[in-house]
Formats: structure tokens, sequence, C-alpha cells
């Protein structure tokens, strides 16, 4: 039955690709992955909403930091336990959930009298979001042939790549004529007509089981992956001496109640009943593809912090400035999505994912040659052949780690994914941050004008992740094609 054509962001696939998925799959995965579009655009304006917020509610900017770091707190700890809640709620129910959260959220950010208030929002709100993208993640791979998997995770990588880019546009787009909570106003229709087209349409397409939830699992793993985000998105700030609590301290406790929550789920896996399911990790496949996308994720969220400041700071560019020149490369990541994604199909992942490793490098080196003297086309260019470089990469190493996993174990391997992105955007934030603020703070010192030794620090951060770039080929070579099913028919297709 041929599904009905939707307008991007919901678009998930060709005419051809439709007709081979029975309606409510169709609808299902388009549902989804709108969805996300609008829960990942909302995590994204908030670089540009900060300084109103912090005007208008009266704190500083050290505080007003937690609307974020508390948004990337509630991901790492709710994203282990997506495996868990997919496989015992099934698509609806977990449909619901997560689009009910996020709009409940939005709407209490909305009229916040508060800080406090709005931090409780951006929590709900984040919750919300942490299940969508897993349940995304895991919808695809269980209703899509692996021969067309390419071609619709090409779609989910156009929005994790473009809503990110549009995010801090409409922001700023929005915060002149509605100020900051018309930023989250602007978002809330879209949330609760999602909401309500889904409790219509969305019915369960994927299996349900009955496993029990082990309370222990979910306190170890909000202790263990909470500490190491919370450490390592301290790091930066420690390097220029602003942290009350050392990192170190948030570190080691989340090493240690990682390492009890590894031990919990190797015992519970005995009897089918982990909360994460770490078996995933036994495929050569994902691990591998996961492992690539890992160093991918660190470029790309340690770029994102650096970059605007080199912009802004150095060559002296307006705020909205910034945000244009870096929007043409998110863009082309994001529309480039599709495209990798056929070719992914025919090709596989490796003749796509070595030139991407390779693009990403070059596009680093690059940017470590910016001094406040450099033209701004430079440094659009370097970022525009970043953004290719990434395209290239998301898209055949999602498929290729998800794909290498037996059904049964997709929604973990989905969760898997989105904690280590987490961990990856958390790492690559703070070791650019702290390379660029320990290497200006020494050029400085030494008397260097301050532009000068802000571009230093950025290139000393550009030139790392460039050789960070490079060493993920050596993962990047070993990749291959998962092998696909015998029949290669997905939950509930024809």
């Amino acid at each position: 039955m041929d599904a009905p054509p939707l307008s991007a962001p919901a678009a998930v696939a060709t005419d051809t690709a439709a007709a081979r998925l029975p309606r409510a799959h169709f609808t299902a995965i388009a549902l989804l992955l709108a969805s996300t579009f609008v829960v990942i655009l909302n995590e994204t304006t908030m670089s540009v909403a900060l300084p109103p917020i912090m005007a208008d509610l009266g704190i500083t900017a050290a505080t007003g930091q937690w609307l974020t770091t508390v948004f990337m707190l509630t991901m790492a700890v709710v994203i282990p336990a997506t495996g868990f809640l997919l496989t015992k709620l099934g698509t609806r129910v977990s449909y619901l959930l997560a689009m009910s959260l996020f709009s409940a959220g939005t709407a209490l950010a909305v009229v916040a009298p508060a800080f406090g208030v709005l931090v409780v929002a951006r929590v709900v709100q984040a919750t919300g979001t942490a299940i969508m993208m897993p349940l995304l993640m895991t919808t695809v791979m269980s209703l899509v042939p692996a021969r067309q998997r390419g071609k619709v995770m090409g779609n989910v990588s156009l929005v994790i790549s473009a809503a990110p880019a549009l995010g801090p546009t409409l922001s700023g787009a929005v915060l002149d004529p509605l100020g900051w909570r018309g930023v989250f106003g602007v978002v809330l229709p879209i949330a609760l007509a999602a909401l309500i087209v889904g409790a219509v349409l969305i019915r369960d397409v994927s299996e349900r089981d009955h496993k029990r939830l082990d309370v222990l699992s979910l306190a170890l793993a909000a202790l263990g992956f909470g500490g190491l985000v919370y450490g390592l998105s301290s790091l930066g700030e420690a390097a220029a001496g602003h942290v009350p609590v050392p990192p170190a301290v948030p570190l080691a406790v989340g090493v240690a109640f990682l390492g009890l929550f590894v031990w919990r789920q190797l015992v519970l896996q005995r009897v089918d009943d982990a909360l994460l399911d770490l078996r995933v990790f036994a495929s050569r496949g994902f691990s591998t593809g996961l492992g690539t996308l890992a160093v991918a994720m660190l470029a790309m969220f340690g770029s994102f912090i650096v970059l605007p400041l080199v912009l802004q700071r150095a060559l002296g560019l307006e705020p909205l400035a910034t945000g244009l020149l870096v929007l043409p490369g998110g863009l082309a990541m994001g529309l480039l999505g599709p495209v990798v994604g056929n070719l992914y199909d025919r090709v596989g992942p490796r003749p796509l994912v070595v030139p991407g490793v390779v693009l990403a490098t070059v596009a680093f080196a690059g940017l470590a040659m910016v001094r406040p003297t450099t033209e701004w086309w430079f440094v659009l260019a370097a970022h525009v052949v970043l953004s290719l470089g990434l395209a290239l990469l998301f898209t055949p190493l999602f498929t290729t780690a998800l794909g290498s996993l037996q059904p049964h174990l997709y929604s973990h391997g989905s969760a898997a994914v989105g904690t280590v992105q987490q961990l990856a955007g958390a790492a690559g934030t703070a070791m650019f941050v702290a390379l660029l603020t320990a290497r200006s703070t020494t050029l400085a010192e030494s008397g260097a004008h301050p532009a000068e030794a802000l571009t230093g620090g950025a290139s000393l951060a550009f030139v790392v992740g460039a050789a960070v770039m490079a060493a993920s080929a050596l993962l990047a070579v070993t990749l291959r094609r998962p092998p696909a099913s015998e029949d290669d028919v997905p939950i509930g297709g024809h």
C-alpha cells in the first residue's frame, strides 16, 4: 500500500521505499522523524537565548549554563534506560510518553516564573528528548529492510544535522519580537500537534516483552553516566578556574559507579533482564562503527563550541553573522544525508567513511591556520569541508553499527549509541575548551594580543582534533557492510 506524501522534515523515503512499507510503518517513521526534528531543534536554541534569560531572571553566566548542563545530564541518565523502556512499553506508548514529557516541559518553560522552575522544565524536556532518538533508531531498524536502511537512515541524518544548525538561527529570529519565552512558545504548538497526530495514527510496530525494571541498575546508571558527563563538562571551566568542585571528583564517582553498572548488567544478562544489554558490544561491526562514530561526535561537538568563540572574539563577527556563517555547513551536512544513504545501500560503509575521515582531518588542519586577520570566507570554506566530511560519516556509521546486531538487541544498541553520543559530546567539548583555555592563557601571559592568544589556543585544539580524526582511520578501514538476514523482512513486513 502506497503511503501519502509528506513534506520535509517528515519525508522519510522515496516512493519506492514507501511502497515497500505498510502504511502504519511509514506513518510511524515519518512522525518520529518530524518529532525528533522538533526536539533536537529545541536543544540548540539555548546558546543564543541564554543572554536574555540571564538579564530577565537576574542570573550570572555560571548559573545560566545549568540550563545546558542539566539538559545533558538528564539525557545521559535517561538514555541508558531507553533500551528497557522501548521493549517494555512498545512504539505507541513510548512515543506518547516522549512527546507528552517534551510538551509539558516546553509549556512549563514558557510560563516559568523563576530560574529554578526553568531548570525543572529543561529536565522534563530532556527526558522526552532522551526517549525520542533511540525510539526513532530502533523503529527504523525494526521496520526497514536491510537493503533500504541507508536510504532511510540518510533522512535520520538530515534531521539530526539540520536541526542543530537551524536551532540558533530560529532562536535569533524569535528573540527580538517575542523574547526568550517565545523561543519555547514557537516550539510548543508544533510539539502538541505531533503529540495529537501520534495519538491518532501511531500503533505498536515493534515487539514488546515483559521484563522488570531493575531499580539498582537505574540508580547506578544515573550516578555513573551523570558523573562522567558532569565531570567532563566542567573540565573546560576548570582550566579557567571557575568550578566549585574539581572535575576529578565527579569523574571518579562516574567511573566507579559505571564499573558497578557494567557488573550489574553482566549479572542480569544471564537471565535476559539487563537494563542495558552489553552484549551489543560483542558484535565487532557494532563496536567498530560506534567507536568511529564517537570520534566523529567528539570532533563535531568540540568544533561547535570553539569555532563561534573564534569568530566572535578574534575575527570580530556579530552573533548573527556567526550563525549565518556556520549555517551553510550544517544545512549541507543535513541535505547530503539522503544522498549518502543511497550511496551506502549501493557501496557499503568503507568507501564513504574513509573519505569522510580524510575531509574532516583536512578541515581541522585548515581551521588550525585561522588567525585574527583571516578572511571570513576561509573559515566558511573550512567549515563546509568539515561538514561534508561528517556527512559521509554519520549515516554509514549509524547504519553499520545497528545493522550488525540481532533484531532483539536493536533497542539496546540504540540506547548504547545515544549514551556514547552524550559522552563523546561532553568529552569533545571538554577537550577542545581545555586545550583552548590552557594555550591561550599561556600566550596571553607571555604578552600576546588577546585575539592572537585566542586563535593560538584554538589552533592547538584543532590540531589535536585533526590528529584524533586521522587516528580514527584505523577503525574506518576495518568497517564492513552488515550481512542481511536470510529473508530480509522487518518486523511486521510482508
